[in-house]
């Protein structure tokens, strides 16, 4: 205890709990000032946690508020993301800086928290660091995902041999999520007892009150039964809360606190209603500081103003940084045993993948490898095999995953995600999520299309390429795009498009298949980030193709020939892409061009009529999937069944040609 002087001259004993009291409500007062200037916001959740901010942020996390960069700092993800006016709060009372890096920042103060949800304001109104906020490191705001990114940030930790403790604050209604339990799992399945799930049980949702189901009780027997070490406590009880962040990392489980919380904590006049996302009236803001202020002082709320945080440990050594460079092809595929395809020439493109990530992590131990229970398909049980402490089992829980690798990359790694196209669409939130983060990950979707034949169409991925392209133009602010979408037609440009998407700073998602494929490119050829191919050239029409479906369009070609159409193929392997060659090709041959893939709209046919239709003059006609698929023995028995056979490309061609 502190001893101080009142202003009446009287002397008092001020405790760590008095103190805590204090600066709950003093923030609680900067939340209600923020939202209300802003006329948006979430002053109720914000207020459920002030004291479990006040704890943290003061008193348990080792961290420098000017430096929040440091990669040693114990860690906050808000996974209750719309609460964060508390966290600014106390990020401005304490001075932290804010900025995209250490060479562009500033420190905060408690005037800047007027200029909440403004567009040149670093504080959104909800987390996100790639704004200018570095304190977070993942954009929250989409329920759920925290606490898989927290398991991402302990694996990261543990690689790096740093001793940090990553906490998570959840909402009891966002528990109803399956991926928090997703998470739960893996979090005990790797054993990262350094991370400390906190769920805030105000008993709201937005709607309505939160069911049993989530009640306290509930969500702590489900976290004890997930295996969790599970404290209750009083979310307003300073000493509780002290006494259970004590035993975080002290044992040999992950530690879930279950705090009972109340929504608007401190203003009796807004807990009997729903004030969910409502800021507080002008004209009752005065009365609500006045709330607050009376609960300190019901609650003996007396400041020694002595409440610092801890430093974190030392700074590691440094990382690699730089190009990675990857040997040629036929030396990666020796390393990895798969001699025979160098002398059969062909090989499936998940198998090139496999070997790519292999000569990745021989040459950058940033390389880290997660997949979603069936790396023995997408072969990057290759990986498992070569560094097993930096692959990362997902079992079948495709959204903690994502989520995961977000917080990985966000550590400094560069996570490659691999699972079936397919699967990977049960995460399409998370990958919006991450690229609003700008978060530096590689998604492999394995395969993919129809070309996989007798699985079926629940296995078949064919609206994959249409979501990831419309990340492809726009820019993320940094100078590039949000996501690069790649689709390799055999092994060869498979291993080099693995390159060039560990060479890029931000999302990246690629295309494989299942059956093999011959080599289309020699050895050492060599692959563009925004480039395309011609393999074949003609007078008579423009054929553009990527992918496994491009050999039946080679096919396709041939037969033309034989009939007197000479045409220019095209593999348009990425995107963006530079759609120069095309354009000009097809002038010089009739101003028509016709895209095959194999796949539903909105992907390449939609890429190069868009562009076409910029440039004027060209005509473009696309062939895609025209029905649902179903099982066939073969690809070819699909490609004909969905209408983008063999014969209905030469049909399609001889047509366009004959006008």
């Amino acid at each position: 205890m502190t001893q101080l002087e009142t202003p009446t001259g009287q002397e008092t004993l001020v405790s760590a709990t008095s103190t805590v009291h204090a600066k709950a409500v003093e923030l609680g007062k900067h939340v209600v000032h923020m939202t209300t200037t802003a006329g948006s916001g979430h002053p109720s959740s914000a207020l459920a946690l002030s004291h479990i901010i006040v704890e943290l942020m003061y008193r348990r996390m080792r961290y420098d508020p000017a430096d929040p960069w440091n990669p040693t700092s114990d860690r906050l993800v808000l996974s209750i993301g719309h609460a964060v006016p508390i966290v600014y709060a106390a990020y401005a009372d304490l001075g932290g800086a804010v900025g995209t890096d250490r060479n562009n920042s500033q420190l905060m103060t408690i005037d800047d928290l007027s200029t909440l949800r403004e567009l040149s304001s670093v504080l959104d109104g909800h987390p996100n660091p790639a704004e200018g906020f570095p304190f977070f490191d993942a954009a929250t705001g989409s329920l759920g995902q925290g606490l898989s990114v927290g398991a991402g940030l302990a694996l990261a930790a543990r690689l790096d041999g740093i001793d940090k403790k990553i906490f998570v604050i959840a909402g009891d209604g966002e528990s109803r999520e399956g991926q928090v339990w997703e998470a739960a799992d893996f979090i005990v399945d790797h054993k990262l007892v350094n991370v400390c799930a906190i769920f805030s049980c105000n008993g709201h949702g937005q709607a309505a009150p939160v069911t049993p189901q989530q009640y306290p009780e509930t969500i702590a027997a489900k976290a004890a039964a997930f295996g969790w070490w599970v404290i209750e406590v009083d979310g307003h009880d300073p000493d509780q809360l002290s006494t259970a962040f004590e035993h975080v990392g002290s044992g040999d489980k992950p530690t879930a606190i279950v705090a009972r919380t109340v929504k608007g904590w401190g203003i009796d006049s807004i807990q009997d209603k729903n004030f969910h996302g409502k800021p507080i009236p002008i004209a009752d803001l005065q009365k609500a500081c006045a709330e607050l202020d009376a609960t300190g002082q019901r609650l003996g709320a007396v400041s020694n103003g002595g409440m610092t945080p801890a430093a974190p440990p030392a700074t590691p050594g440094t990382k690699p940084t730089g190009p990675i460079d990857l040997p040629p092809f036929d030396a990666a595929l020796r390393r990895v045993g798969l001699d025979n395809a160098l002398e059969d020439k062909k090989l499936a493109t998940r198998a090139a993948y496999g070997a790519a990530l292999v000569a990745l992590g021989d040459v950058d131990p940033r390389i880290v490898s997660l997949d979603g229970d069936v790396s023995n398909s997408t072969f990057a049980e290759l990986f498992a095999k070569e560094y097993p402490g930096r692959f990362f089992e997902c079992k079948i829980a495709e959204q903690n995953m994502i989520s995961a690798a977000v917080g990985l990359a966000a550590a400094g790694k560069i996570p490659f995600v691999s699972s079936f196209a397919k699967f990977i669409a049960r995460a399409v939130d998370q990958i919006d999520m991450a690229s609003i983060s700008r978060a530096n990950i590689k998604i492999i979707g394995s395969h993919s299309g129809i070309s996989l034949g007798a699985d079926g169409p629940s296995q078949m991925s064919l609206a994959d390429v249409a979501y990831f392209r419309s990340m492809t133009k726009p820019d993320t602010g940094r100078g590039g795009v949000a996501c690069h979408v790649f689709h390799p037609c055999d092994a060869i440009s498979a291993y080099y498009c693995t390159e060039l998407m560990a060479n890029i700073d931000g999302l990246c998602y690629m295309r494989t298949h299942r059956p093999g494929a011959e080599f289309i490119y020699p050895f050492d050829e060599q692959f563009d980030l925004l480039g395309c191919k011609q393999l074949r050239s003609g007078d008579d029409l423009t054929i553009v193709s990527c992918g496994f479906i491009l050999h039946t369009v080679r096919k396709a070609a041939e037969k033309l020939s034989e009939k007197g159409i000479a045409c220019n193929v095209f593999d348009a392997y990425t995107f963006p892409i530079d759609p120069t060659p095309i354009l000009d090709a097809a002038r010089a041959s009739g101003g028509v061009i016709l895209t095959v893939e194999d796949n539903y709209v909105g992907g390449l046919h939609a890429e190069i009529a868009e562009v076409a239709a910029q440039a004027g003059n060209i005509r473009v006609h696309g062939m895609t999937v025209e029905r649902i698929p179903k099982s066939a023995k073969t690809a070819e028995e699909v490609f004909s069944y969905v209408g983008v056979g063999l014969v209905h490309i030469i049909e399609k061609a001889t047509a366009l040609v004959q006008r």
